[in-house]
C-alpha cells in the first residue's frame, strides 16, 4: 500500500507552503522524501530544476526542523547552531559570524552560552530554527514544529516563523494537521487525505471554495454543517426535501441548480447561520430553518449553539453574545443567505458551485 499517490506539484520560489491533513495522510512521507531520509518508489524530485533523487541528504541543500527540536543536550546554544557549519568544514571566523548573525535575527544572542535544558520551549524552538537557517539552505522543511508548545506560545511562534520566512525569503514547506495553523501561516495550502491531494489553493480559496466534502469538513472551526436534500423542480422553483424540512427556492435566485438531477448536500458554516429573533421568514435570498436548542457553549465573545432541526439533523450555529439568551429546548428560527450555501453532489462529494 502506497503512503502517497498521485502527488505532483510545482512550488514557487520564496512561498510558505503548508501540507495540511489528518495523521497518516502522507505529509511526513513527502518531506522526508524531499530531504532524502526515505527513497520514493517512483517519481522525480527537483530543486531549482536539478533532479535530486540520487543525491545524499547532505548534498540536497535543504534544512529540516523537527517536532522534537533534536538539540544536543550537552552542547551550548552556540555549538548547536554552529554544528552544521562545523560538519561542512567552515572556518572558525565564518562560523562565528554566521552564528552571531543568525542568533541576532532570532533574538538568541543572550542565550548562546546556555544549554538546551536552561531554555523554555519557545527558545528551544528558535534554536532549532537557527540551526536550520544558519547555513542558508535553498529549502526549509518543517515537520509540525509547534505541536509540543502550549496554545499561547504556539500562537506567538506562528507569527514569528511567518515573519522570519518573509524576511529571509527561503521557500518553506510546513506540515501540520492543525487547520488554524495552516490558515494563519500559509501562502498556499495543499490539503491531503489518504495520500492524495484534495485541493491546492490560497487559504481564502480553501475556506470559501472547498472542492469537496472532505475539505469543507476539515477546514473551519466549528466545522461546516451538512444537510442532505432530494431536489425536484417546477417551471418556477427548486424544491428541496429532507424528512420534515421542505425548502422552496425560486429558480431566478439559483439558476446553477438547473442541471442538478440527484440528491445534493448543502454545506453551511456555523457563522453563516443567522438566528432570526424577529421570526420574519420572508427575507429575500434566504432559506429558513427551525430547530430545538440542545446545548450551548460560551467562548468569550462567541456562543456556539447545538441545534436539532426538524429532520433530526444536528447543526452548530456560531453567534455573538447578543443572542445569549436562549435556554435548553427553546425553539429557534434560523435563516441562511443563498450566497453562503455550498452545494455538493451527494454521490461524488464534489463541489457543484
Amino acid at each position: 500500500m502506497s503512503a502517497v499517490t498521485k502527488f505532483s506539484v510545482e512550488i514557487d520560489s520564496g512561498i510558505f507552503l503548508v501540507l495540511l491533513g489528518p495523521s497518516g495522510c502522507g505529509k511526513t512521507t513527502i518531506i522526508k522524501s524531499i530531504a532524502g531520509l526515505i527513497d520514493p518508489t517512483e517519481g522525480q524530485i527537483y530543486i531549482d530544476n536539478i533532479l535530486i533523487n540520487k543525491l545524499p541528504p547532505k548534498d540536497r541543500d535543504v534544512a529540516m526542523v523537527f517536532q522534537s527540536y533534536a538539540l544536543y543536550p550537552h552542547m551550548s546554544v552556540y555549538d548547536n547552531i554552529a554544528f552544521p557549519l562545523k560538519m561542512r568544514k567552515f572556518s572558525k571566523h565564518e562560523i562565528k559570524n554566521k552564528v552571531e548573525n543568525t542568533a541576532s535575527l532570532l533574538e538568541l544572542t543572550q542565550f548562546l552560552k546556555r544549554k538546551p535544558k536552561e531554555l523554555s520551549g519557545g527558545q528551544m524552538q528558535r534554536v532549532a530554527l537557527a540551526r536550520a537557517l544558519v547555513r542558508n539552505p535553498k529549502l526549509f522543511l518543517m515537520d509540525e514544529p509547534l505541536s509540543n508548545l502550549d496554545a499561547k506560545l504556539r500562537m506567538q511562534m506562528r507569527t514569528e516563523i511567518k515573519k522570519l520566512q518573509k524576511k529571509i525569503g527561503i521557500t518553506t514547506i510546513y506540515i501540520t494537521h492543525d487547520q488554524i495553523e495552516a490558515m494563519s501561516m500559509a501562502d498556499q495550502i495543499i490539503v491531503m487525505n489518504k495520500g492524495v491531494i484534495q485541493q491546492i489553493g490560497s487559504p481564502y480559496v480553501i475556506y470559501y471554495q472547498p472542492t469537496n466534502l472532505f475539505v469543507a469538513n476539515f477546514i473551519g472551526s466549528p466545522p461546516m454543517n451538512f444537510l442532505k436534500f432530494r431536489i425536484s423542480q417546477t417551471s418556477e422553483d427548486f424544491n428541496l426535501y429532507s424528512s420534515q424540512i421542505a425548502i422552496k427556492i425560486p429558480k431566478r435566485n439559483l439558476p446553477l441548480l438547473e442541471n442538478i438531477d440527484s440528491d445534493i448536500v448543502l454545506g453551511i458554516r456555523p457563522k453563516d447561520i443567522i438566528i432570526d429573533d424577529k421570526k420574519d421568514q420572508n427575507h429575500p435570498y434566504t432559506i429558513s430553518l427551525k430547530g430545538k436548542l440542545l446545548f450551548t457553549e460560551l467562548l468569550g465573545d462567541e456562543v456556539i449553539y447545538e441545534i436539532k432541526l426538524e429532520n433530526n439533523s444536528i447543526i452548530k450555529v456560531s453567534s455573538n453574545t447578543d443572542n445569549f439568551n436562549y435556554k435548553q429546548n427553546d425553539e429557534i428560527d434560523l435563516i441562511v443567505r443563498y450566497k453562503n450555501i455550498h452545494f455538493f453532489d451527494s454521490l461524488t462529494e464534489q463541489r457543484l458551485f
